[in-house]
């Protein structure tokens, strides 16, 4: 402790063999979407388990990357028909691009209030929530341990003699849809199931902090569903994500092909291979990353657990997390104590952060009628929150560093 250390929250993890990718997509002439983005879709797909073949056994597209996984939940949302008049479960302990996705399509997002010490929506009171308006529910992995999807989809089943279809595809689930924020859990798993084949649509995020990273970028993996047509529902979001444009690039080389169609007036938030050339040196490398963050974590709470420090359970006999963050709680502490914390923290160079600040504390939020006192269980679950680092890049000395100047500095309070 006697050398001050600049320890940064959550830098990328790059290698070699992601400069290489990136060069190879350049010196091929081919920099936007193209081979390796349809490379990266295809493997995302293996990763999750939502890859399928059709009767002549050729892979069926069951991933669209896309430049963010806020993209990545608007155009579910988009392709599932949801917007004006719909309403949309959402956590109210979540980052804005949850329910900011829902508002982006004209829909109302509805916040539920965490259960009593969880950062978990209350799953009885979303329940409640679900009515004839309700078109979908999007919970969130966060921290990259995977939502309680069971409780979810009981709900969903025993309140779908309430639901609406307004549309083909709604009408082909016949229930309540479950679209997954899984930003943070990539590689995650539940009682077997790899996260992306658990909600019926799952978004994921590869921004700059996430595990795994494609400087910006997200992708939308759905599994299967007999009903639903995996062809159509690729072609709607490759329509939706490319000016509703009906060939891209990589279709407009094939000779003579140069003419095209728009076919709806869409948006414009594909993949580039240069970000899906990162990703792909990330995924085989991925495992390996995964392992780190484990050994971290555990680190971490030898250390913590018995000060008693509050943290999240990232692994058991039934979950395997993604490790993405290391939350903990301050019991006892108020919110200016947890904020003195952190300026203490930064003091000796280590850069923390906090996870999250409910929803209905935002200015937005508050224009569109949400209040705090209506969420007391995020707001006592924010209060007394601090995020340690948490990356791959981290040494075995900057972890013993982050442990004692946190296990120095809450000793004071």
């Amino acid at each position: 402790m006697n050398v001050k250390m600049n320890i940064p929250f959550s830098p990328p993890d790059m290698s070699e063999a992601e400069i290489q990718e990136v060069a190879e997509a350049m010196k091929s002439g081919w920099i936007t979407t193209g081979p390796k983005t349809k490379e990266f879709e295809h493997l995302i797909s293996m990763c999750c388990q939502t890859a399928r073949t059709d009767a002549k056994g050729y892979f069926l597209p069951t991933t669209v990357c896309l430049n963010s996984a806020t993209a990545a939940m608007e155009l579910a949302l988009r392709v599932l028909g949801i917007g004006e008049g719909d309403e949309v479960i959402v956590p109210a302990y979540t980052y804005t691009a949850t329910a900011s996705s829902v508002c982006h399509v004209g829909a109302r997002p509805v916040l539920i209030d965490s259960a009593p010490g969880s950062f978990e929506m209350d799953y009885d009171k979303m329940a409640a929530a679900i009515n004839e308006h309700t078109k979908a529910i999007m919970p969130v992995d966060l921290g990259g341990i995977v939502a309680d999807y069971d409780k979810v989809f009981a709900a969903v089943e025993a309140k779908k003699g309430l639901f609406k279809p307004n549309n083909d595809i709604q009408k082909a689930f016949g229930r309540c849809i479950v679209i997954a924020d899984a930003a943070h859990a990539f590689g995650a798993m539940r009682h077997g199931q790899m996260c992306g084949e658990i909600a019926d649509f799952t978004s994921f995020s590869f921004h700059a902090v996430k595990n795994l990273t494609t400087a910006e970028g997200g992708a939308l993996t759905w599994r299967a569903h007999e009903r639903v047509d995996d062809s159509e529902i690729y072609k709607k979001l490759q329509l939706l994500s490319l000016h509703g444009q009906n060939k891209d690039a990589l279709a407009k080389t094939k000779l003579g092909a140069w003419e095209y169609d728009i076919i709806g007036t869409w948006y414009k938030c594909n993949m580039t291979d240069i970000m899906a050339g990162i990703g792909l040196a990330q995924l085989k490398r991925y495992p390996e990353m995964l392992r780190r963050r484990r050994q971290l974590i555990e680190r971490y709470n030898v250390a913590l657990e018995p000060l008693g420090v509050k943290v999240l359970s990232h692994y058991s006999n039934e979950h395997s997390s993604s490790g993405h963050l290391y939350l903990t709680r301050i019991p006892g502490i108020t919110i200016e104590e947890r904020n003195d914390i952190i300026v203490k923290m930064a003091e000796r160079g280590i850069a923390t952060n906090v996870h999250y600040k409910p929803l209905p504390m935002m200015t937005a939020y508050k224009a569109l009628g949400y209040n705090i006192k209506d969420y007391p269980n995020a707001y006592e679950q924010y209060h007394n929150e601090i995020t340690l680092p948490l990356h791959t890049r981290l040494t075995d000395d900057e972890v013993e560093y982050i442990l004692a100047s946190f296990i120095d500095i809450i000793k004071g309070f």
